[in-house]
């Protein structure tokens, strides 16, 4: 039988705000969606652990933590980056957009909504980081050919093996994109 007491352990402290960075460790302001953020730049502090664990923003996702699997792709002034490999140092000055920063409220971003209808994803653990990517691409290159996506998707692992879906939602997107007032 387990003694009631080692069942008993002291209230912890609320996690809903991290501990104020030592005195000593520099810090800095980041942009992320639209908002300010007051945040510790240390140098080994990586945006991904930023974004997830200070400011909870937790549809970037942690794959390898080597910047091989892009599961953690944010956008950094429209261009996608590996957040686990960026220094929180580096996007002092500089919008970065999550995964939750795509969106409009309750209105999808069209890569967000050509994900869906084509069904690219299984598992969805990839997802941000491609939807991220396509998001960086077609801002750049609206109607990229096949050869132009895999090339812009290279270091994005979909471990499910959805590729030719993925392929369809960049063309939906694309198509979506290039008919709206704008072109996106």
């Amino acid at each position: 039988m387990i003694s009631p007491g080692l069942l008993e352990r002291p209230p912890m402290a609320p996690r809903d705000r991290p501990p104020a960075p030592p005195s000593s460790t520099r810090t800095g302001r980041i942009r992320v969606n639209g908002e300010e953020h007051h945040v510790a730049l240390a140098s080994e502090r990586n945006l991904l652990i930023v974004l997830r664990e200070e400011l909870g923003l937790t549809g970037t996702k942690y794959g390898c933590g080597e910047g091989e699997c892009g599961a953690c792709k944010v956008l950094l002034d429209g261009v996608a980056v590996r957040a686990c490999q960026t220094p929180v140092g580096e996007a002092v000055g500089h919008e970065v957009t999550t995964i939750e920063g795509l969106a409009r409220g309750e209105e999808l971003h069209p890569v967000q909504q050509a994900f869906l209808e084509a069904g690219a994803f299984q598992c969805g653990f990839c997802t941000p980081g491609m939807i991220v990517a396509v998001a960086s691409l077609l801002r750049r290159l609206p109607e990229p050919s096949d050869d132009e996506i895999r090339a812009a998707l290279d270091g994005n692992i979909c471990r499910c093996g959805g590729y030719l879906r993925i392929l369809d939602a960049v063309h939906r997107a694309s198509r979506t994109l290039a008919a709206s007032p704008g072109g996106g």
